[in-house]
């Protein structure tokens, strides 16, 4: 075991209340009011509002997520490191939310003449004060319990709240069209007036909702070198972050192609946001869901139902056609039960690895576990548009003016038959997972014996 120094008591991290968790999801709101439309409306509207090219937009999307991407297990073994009368996480969520905010601010008020440089220049500062936010705040998500169910009701919590901003925030989209059509500029600026309206409170309340303390052992000194053998040396933890980016990857291509699925493919542009904002009607409910299937069955079980679900689902959407629009009404509904089904549980999983880790070589890597379940996030997302885009593009696929038949069956195979793919093979890397309730058990009585022999008597 690593040789470690005693820096303080950490006192028995039993789960908060209701309303502190709350205040503690308070982030998401900003990070999910941004990065959603990420996604869904930012690429569409640049190709169709601003005349920018499917190609170059999928292309300055996924170089700005992988180096970003990148750049996330950085942030977090530096936070594992970082020791600050503030707190070794909040001071690095405090300067990445300054950082998003300068970025959300580029990218949803646009100039008149937007280009692939204005494009490039908004999305560094948001992407690396998203990482810098983001990977920290979830390792401080980890260490808010050290309970196997209890970390599941903590991260159900934060997929609540996130479902909740997404469902305001696509109302927005749809507000928009109700007064004027088809006005991209209209729609970034009502998403990003809740971006920057929200982000200011929501640091407050989070980075005073709990206490962040330090660990028992300090870590060792840091190391570029020790911080990536301690990630793909771990197994399990590259199975839930393949996994991961597969389900990202897969919810991206579909978020990515929605708008021209409905308004082009189902002919109903009138649907394009209000599909989504239908979906997460019943998105709201799905956290609590999965909450109690997780606790029934373990998480990893949990996961791989989800993911099945999610290929059912997806497989159906071959079905759609123009005049079956009750069809993609009934998958949207049930796709909005199963959201964040393989998100819920593979987030609560980081913090079981983190502790076998720590229970096997005595090292602190929460916060580095946690970055590179952040950089599968945004690598699955970068993914799906870098890949999505141009390939219906290559397809013959065209965001504005005709499209054949050949095209259009082209768009709705890679908007049904993508998703399908990468949920089917993150359900594959989940079954037979080892980690569950029992195993966990019993790894934090190792972990508690550990850290009773560490505290001085009285």
């Amino acid at each position: 075991m690593a040789t470690s120094t005693l820096i303080a008591n950490h006192p028995g991290a039993q789960a908060p209340g209701w309303g502190r968790l709350l205040r503690f999801s308070a982030v998401t709101i900003p990070i999910y009011a941004a990065t959603m439309p990420l996604g869904v409306y930012v690429p569409a509207i640049l190709a169709r509002d601003f005349g920018l090219s499917l190609g170059i937009i999928g292309a300055i999307f996924l170089g700005a997520q992988v180096v970003n991407a990148l750049l996330d297990p950085l942030a977090g073994a530096l936070s594992d490191w970082t020791r600050t009368r503030f707190g070794r996480r909040r001071p690095w969520i405090a300067g990445g939310g300054v950082l998003f905010v300068i970025g959300a601010a580029l990218l949803f008020f646009p100039p008149a003449q937007a280009s692939a440089t204005w494009l490039i220049l908004a999305l560094i500062p948001l992407y690396l004060g998203w990482g810098a936010m983001q990977t920290p705040y979830f390792a401080w998500s980890g260490e808010l319990s050290d309970q196997y169910h209890q970390r599941t009701r903590i991260a159900t919590y934060l997929l609540v709240v996130t479902s909740i901003t997404l469902f305001v925030t696509l109302l927005l989209p749809t507000l928009a069209d109700q007064i004027r059509p088809g006005d991209g500029r209209l729609q970034l600026a009502l998403m990003g007036t809740l971006v920057l309206a929200s982000a200011l409170p929501a640091l407050a309340l989070t980075l005073t909702s709990a206490p962040d303390h330090p660990p028992l052992i300090a870590p060792e000194r840091f190391s570029i070198g020790n911080s990536l053998r301690a990630v793909f040396a771990n197994p399990l933890l590259l199975r839930v972050l393949a996994s991961d980016t597969l389900v990202r990857t897969g919810q991206g291509i579909r978020a990515a192609l929605m708008v021209f699925f409905v308004a082009i493919y189902m002919h109903r542009p009138a649907w394009a946001a209000g599909l989504f904002l239908f979906q997460y009607v019943f998105g709201m409910l799905a956290g609590p869901l999965w909450m109690r299937i997780g606790i029934a069955l373990g998480k990893h079980r949990a996961a791989v139902l989800g993911e099945s679900v999610q290929v059912a689902i997806n497989l159906s959407l071959l079905l759609a056609t123009p005049d079956r629009f009750a069809l993609v009404l009934v998958l949207a509904l049930a796709q909005g039960l199963a959201q964040g089904s393989g998100n819920l549980m593979l987030r609560a999983m980081v913090a079981d690895i983190a502790d076998l880790h720590r229970s096997e070589t005595g090292e602190e890597r929460t916060g580095l576990y946690y970055s590179v379940f952040s950089l599968s996030e945004k690598l699955g997302g970068a993914l799906a548009i870098g890949i999505a885009l141009p390939l219906v593009g290559w397809l013959g696929f065209h965001a504005h003016g005709s499209n054949n038949p050949a095209a259009l069956q082209g768009l709705l195979a890679v908007f049904a038959l993508g998703p399908a793919l990468a949920h089917a093979i993150s359900a594959a890397l989940l079954a037979r997972f080892p980690l569950d309730e029992q195993a966990h058990t019993e790894i934090r009585a190792r972990l508690e014996a550990a850290d009773a022999a560490l505290v001085p008597a009285e």
